[in-house]
């Protein structure tokens, strides 16, 4: 690993952390549902763009920059975690267990349509 390389994780962080942030906002503030669709959205747009980027074998750069750095600002664990658990906690069961399905199964699923169309597009 060289200082190139922190480099560049560091500008994709820093790119996808501001990504992140304006959209969630957005989202969120136009959003009437109980479900924070501002998360969920960065989240899933995420798994689908990384999937490109790992299906597409591109080179080292680009999976510092964007793969590492932009997309691992822009999907937020901690956040979905916390998020949950306030479901959980405010007595939302349905919307708990729709977004923690939503979440995880169309995550893998967008995550793996990507890894083909990166595959075959690139």
């Amino acid at each position: 690993m060289t200082m190139i390389h922190i480099f560049l994780v560091g500008i994709g962080g820093f790119l996808g952390a501001i990504a992140r942030y304006s959209v969630t906002k957005h989202l969120n503030s136009k959003s009437p549902l109980i479900i924070p669709i501002g998360t969920l959205t960065v989240n899933l747009l995420g798994a689908f763009l990384l999937g490109i980027i790992t299906g597409a074998s591109v080179n080292r750069v680009i999976v510092l920059l964007f793969g590492t750095g932009f997309m691992g600002a822009f999907t937020t664990f901690s956040t979905l975690k916390l998020e949950m658990i306030q479901l959980y906690r405010n007595k939302q069961k349905k919307e708990f267990t729709l977004y923690t399905i939503i979440t995880y199964g169309f995550g893998i699923i967008l995550a793996y349509f990507g890894y083909l169309i990166g595959s075959i597009l690139f």
